[in-house]
């Protein structure tokens, strides 16, 4: 195992290059979207699972992201992609043994399943934005996590002069030049071997443990109302997968209710993470700051809205003969017509499957 590790790591871009093109091609297996398509989906979540697995022991390479990751932690990113692998080819196997109405019980349970491990992550983060639904990790230290020490890093850059010194005026300068000299004056003084264990103590030890992960309380009085409306947005976004699936399993995937009532929760949580995070707060509030990777995976997620044109009953009342009626206009061309008939194929096949267009 430990030889397959450093293969990977040593050729990440020739996996990811071999992984693209094996994933690209399942897409063209025979009965990929038909009756009896439990094989080639079979296949479909082996590669999914083997990239995972792959991402994972990259992103966990030593002397990479040192004090991001801990120590004999829970691997997060890597139980919720295999479990939105394995849930594709749950829904199959269910789905030909019991039926569509009652695949919908296996698919509650999974999608509780993945709730409860996004909620895990969530508050084990110290509360913080889960990006692309919790498989990416989140180790961005947000700028209103530590004020005190931001403000001696943007004096000083080393972190030197002493805690209530002005790095801009002459005393500050004074004193910060002082506590230089003093430090290099004890590195002289002190025996080399003795430097040597100092600087393998630093390195050995993780940043994280010096960071106090933030706790529901800190949060609510941090930010106040902002803080918890942070709260309900994240919660309402990772929940909503399993109140579409519920109201699905009660009402069917045709009823307009489920649909309606998806649409309103995405609704309400990407405008309640708009508001506390781009309004302009008062002196009494704190706008919610958020990371670059933060911002891109605001804007995934109402990208992700696309998807409910997708989603029955939608899709089969108008979004499919909008595709139809395309694909006739296009059919008389040579090229163009084979590969739209061929694309609204895969369209209306993968429309077919929940775990494909639930964004969940």
């Amino acid at each position: 195992m430990e030889a397959y590790k450093r293969w990977v790591r040593q050729n990440k871009d020739y996996v990811h290059s071999l992984e693209s093109l094996a994933n690209g091609l399942t897409w063209l297996l025979p009965e990929r979207f038909s009756e009896s398509e439990i094989g080639p989906e079979a296949v479909t979540t082996f590669l999914g699972i083997v990239t995972a697995i792959n991402e994972h022991i990259i992103d966990t390479a030593p002397n990479q992201n040192i004090g991001s990751v801990e120590p004999n932690s829970f691997p997060y990113p890597l139980c919720l992609s295999a479990l939105k692998d394995v849930e594709t080819l749950v829904e199959v196997v269910a789905q030909h043994y019991y039926g569509d109405d009652k695949k919908w019980n296996f698919l509650a349970v999974t999608e509780a399943t993945k709730v409860l491990v996004r909620l895990s992550l969530f508050r084990k983060s110290g509360y913080k934005m889960l990006l692309h639904g919790g498989e990416t990790s989140n180790d961005v230290m947000h700028s209103d996590d530590s004020s005190t020490s931001q403000h001696q890093i943007a004096g000083n850059p080393k972190g030197r002069f002493k805690p209530g010194t002005n790095p801009w005026n002459l005393e500050g300068r004074a004193l910060s030049a002082l506590s230089q000299f003093g430090e290099k004056a004890q590195m002289v003084s002190e025996p080399v071997w003795l430097r040597r264990v100092h600087h393998q103590q630093a390195i050995m030890e993780p940043t994280a443990s010096r960071a106090v992960t933030p706790t529901l309380s800190t949060i609510l009085s941090k930010k106040g109302f902002r803080g918890a409306l942070f709260l309900i947005a994240e919660v309402l976004f990772i929940a909503r997968p399993l109140i579409y699936v519920l109201f699905i399993r009660k009402y069917g995937i045709r009823s307009w209710t489920p649909w309606f009532l998806s649409l309103a929760v995405d609704s309400v949580s990407n405008s309640i993470l708009s508001l506390v995070t781009t309004t302009v707060a008062s002196e009494n509030q704190k706008t919610i700051h958020i990371s670059a990777p933060e911002k891109d995976e605001v804007k995934r997620r109402k990208l992700l809205f696309i998807l409910y044109l997708m989603r029955d009953p939608f899709f089969s009342k108008y979004t499919r003969r909008k595709l139809e009626s395309t694909e006739k206009v296009l059919e008389t061309i040579p090229v163009i017509g084979f590969l739209t008939a061929k694309i609204v194929e895969l369209t209306i096949g993968a429309q077919t499957r929940y775990t494909y267009m639930s964004g969940s």
